[in-house]
């Protein structure tokens, strides 16, 4: 936790030195002294040190460090503001003509968008997490990253780069969330629903924050060799990896299926996560297509996943579930191919 400026959302200011003299919060002498300065990059959970905070101001909010914290929270924004094009609504994904848009004007829009077009409950109605209401009317909706080593980076829904959905933004790595029951002049971060705690970060939201490039690959997001790892390696390598059979259809799958495999030689770098992406999102055309059964592209993916990185089979199936569900919206017609 950090301190929050009486009734602001913003970090407490930095003390005087640090104000007057800028330089990178690693190098700042303030944190060692005990100082809040630098708002999350102070942050902490030793008691002494947070009794110390708040009694020299009791009317400080409190802002929680996400990526410290492990936490991955949706910023549901209802901001009033020119709606984007459609095909800057979901990144990444092409919202057909036909679908109708009339009345879309906040995040709580694209995120139901997000998750109709997954198939998946929308989070803004989960009710299994902790949601907190903000004095905006948006909604801050907090999960916790349960698979070791996994982190995610921020974003706001704005970016050209990196972005989950218009209006909603990610605060995880290099940001912080205000924690419910924090007040403002605005109102207060109320929470709504039953839930107190997050739970874990649903693995379809895990793979589109994988597919938006959320995903922090700093090589702890990928597994220790381990006696466990050794044996699921083993397994994988003794069991037969189903191939493409030489129809049309395989032919365009058989090459992206092959960068899938070359992962195996290939621990760290190999840009795993996109060539799984965009195989399975080829496969979810040609099966939306009728080239292929849902089971027979599944079978060839997961087999080409598996024996890349056998020991994160949770997180490749959530990669292939939700490449696959993008690519039945895009069929994938071969002219001409048998």
């Amino acid at each position: 936790m950090h301190p929050l400026a009486p009734g602001r959302k913003t970090p407490a200011a930095n003390c005087a030195a640090c104000r007057e003299h800028t330089h990178p919060p690693q190098a700042c002498p303030c944190t060692a002294a005990g100082k809040w300065c630098h708002g999350f990059h102070a942050a902490t959970t030793d008691s002494a040190r947070l009794r110390a905070w708040w009694g020299e101001q009791a009317s400080f909010g409190v802002g929680v460090s996400c990526g410290p914290a492990g936490l991955v929270v949706l910023d549901v924004d209802a901001h009033s503001a020119e709606v984007p094009e459609r095909d800057r609504l979901l990144p990444g994904i092409a919202i057909h003509q036909g679908v109708n848009l009339d009345g879309l004007a906040s995040g709580f829009d694209t995120l139901a968008l997000l998750a109709a077009y997954r198939s998946r409950a929308n989070p803004v109605q989960d009710e299994s997490t902790l949601r907190v209401r903000t004095p905006s009317g948006g909604l801050h909706i907090w999960y916790r990253v349960t698979e070791p080593g996994m982190r995610y980076r921020s974003s706001t829904g704005s970016s050209p780069k990196v972005a989950l959905a218009w209006q909603v933004d990610v605060r995880a790595v290099g940001g912080y969330i205000v924690a419910p029951a924090t007040r403002t002049p605005a109102g207060t971060y109320d929470p709504v629903g039953p839930a107190r705690l997050p739970a874990p970060l649903p693995d379809w939201l895990a793979a589109e924050l994988t597919r938006t490039g959320h995903l922090v690959d700093d090589g702890r997001a990928r597994s220790a060799t381990t006696t466990t790892a050794t044996t699921t390696t083993t397994a994988a390598a003794s069991r037969p990896v189903p191939r493409p059979d030489g129809t049309g259809a395989h032919r365009l799958l058989e090459p992206l299926l092959a960068e899938v495999h070359g992962c195996a030689a290939v621990p760290q770098g190999a840009s795993f996560t996109e060539k799984l992406n965009r195989a399975a999102y080829t496969a979810g055309g040609l099966v939306a297509a009728g080239h292929l059964t849902d089971a027979e592209a599944r079978e060839l993916l997961t087999a080409a996943a598996d024996e890349a990185r056998p020991h994160q089979s949770h997180r490749s199936l959530a990669i292939i579930n939700s490449a696959l569900s993008a690519g039945l919206h895009r069929p994938l017609h071969l002219k001409g191919r048998p």
